[in-house]
């Protein structure tokens, strides 16, 4: 038995967050804005939720290591 993964193109990605960051003040939480969001893209709330805190992680917002980082550790 596989799994399946749906990719996401990185702009499909970028909206949904940036939806997400939008609209946050139009719910009575985070998790309501990310599973309406979600609904409307196709993907699950917490696959949502994890892209829009790693894009905080990235942007300095909330602490974590940097996607770029990351990276250049990995290559290493």
């Amino acid at each position: 038995m596989s799994k399946t993964r749906k990719k996401f193109a990185p702009e499909v990605r970028q909206r949904a967050i940036r939806m997400v960051m939008d609209h946050e003040g139009d719910y009575p939480s985070r998790w309501a804005a990310i599973t309406s969001v979600a609904e409307k893209i196709g993907c699950s709330g917490h696959t949502l939720l994890e892209w829009v805190k790693k894009s905080e992680v990235d942007s300095g917002k909330r602490g974590g290591v940097p996607t770029e980082t990351a990276e250049k550790l990995k290559a290493l």
